[in-house]
């Protein structure tokens, strides 16, 4: 197992964000990243939305960092963390403007890019961008086909139901042979859309039961990352239910845990960190040695 870190700050949503990172901005943000850096943790996260309406952004919070603005910044001040969407939602892109920005951000990082999918939920967002909502699980699927070939090359092509292009250049493309595709969602259909068109599927609104049974009932491929959520964790103020939780996890079927941490201040978010690298080497996690890309 590996563990990568749900970044604070970058997301507002209000049932989770602490007191502390009301305020806080890129320099918090990037003192958090390097250090993940320096222990070797897996990823870190950023999610999207463009526009949410105020009487939603009540419930799901209005502030959002960019996921490329962000990556972009963080590739420049870390070596090896690599920097994962979670999620990126298809619908709201064109896949060859996809390809393009996050096949420079590939470039950018040295090949750290992790591509985190999903269809999405927000209709009212997907009306304000023009983006089309019905229909949009069979739009994603072509989506992502569409944009995983044009990572491979700067000369993509794909004939697709709703996307199709040739004769084109789309330089740079992404530095990876294969850019890891991680599919977000909660439901057997997304899971199947891990399975036939990703690398790993990262569930959420999911209970640990919940995940296992799903995985159960699916022949995954090998060497097919299934990536959990930790929920808030207290190494220094309660080890004994961080072992316990990362344990659970990996019972369900995690491969990968993106964690989140409770903190009062920056400090205390790196003091917690520090010792949640101590839990897992003890657990047996895999970090990334310095100086070394993780597989």
């Amino acid at each position: 197992m590996r563990i990568g870190l749900g970044l604070p700050i970058v997301t507002a949503y209000p049932p989770t964000t602490q007191e502390w990172e009301h305020g806080a901005g890129i320099t918090e943000i990037a003192t958090v990243a390097r250090v993940a850096d320096a222990l070797g943790f897996h990823h870190v996260t950023c999610s999207e939305h463009v526009a949410v309406p105020d009487e939603v952004a009540a419930e799901r919070g209005g502030v959002y960092w960019d996921p490329l603005a962000t990556f972009g910044y963080l590739a420049a001040v870390t070596r090896q963390i690599r920097f994962a969407t979670s999620v990126l939602v298809l619908g709201y892109h064109h896949p060859l403007e996809v390809a393009k920005r996050y096949g420079t951000l590939d470039q950018v990082s040295g090949g750290r890019l992790v591509l985190g999918v999903g269809v999405g939920s927000l209709e009212e967002e997907f009306e304000l961008l023009g983006a089309e909502f019905a229909g949009r699980g069979a739009r994603a699927d072509d989506a992502l086909a569409a944009i995983r070939s044009a990572f491979a090359t700067g000369t993509p092509s794909h004939a697709g139901p709703y996307y199709a292009y040739d004769g084109v250049t789309v330089e740079p493309h992404a530095a990876q042979a294969q850019v890891p595709v991680w599919v977000g969602g909660r439901s057997r259909r997304a899971l199947r859309r891990a399975v036939e068109l990703g690398n790993g599927f990262s569930p959420f609104a999911l209970t640990p039961d919940q995940v296992r049974d799903m995985l159960a009932a699916t022949d995954l491929p090998a060497d097919f990352d299934v990536i959990l959520p930790s929920g808030p964790l207290d190494p220094l103020g309660d080890p004994g239910e961080t072992r316990r939780r990362i344990d659970r996890l990996g019972d369900a079927g995690a491969t990968i845990v993106t964690a989140s941490i409770a903190a009062t201040s920056v400090a205390h978010y790196v003091e917690q960190l520090t010792e949640l690298h101590a839990i897992g080497q003890a657990l047996g996690v895999a970090f990334t040695p310095a100086g070394e890309l993780s597989p």
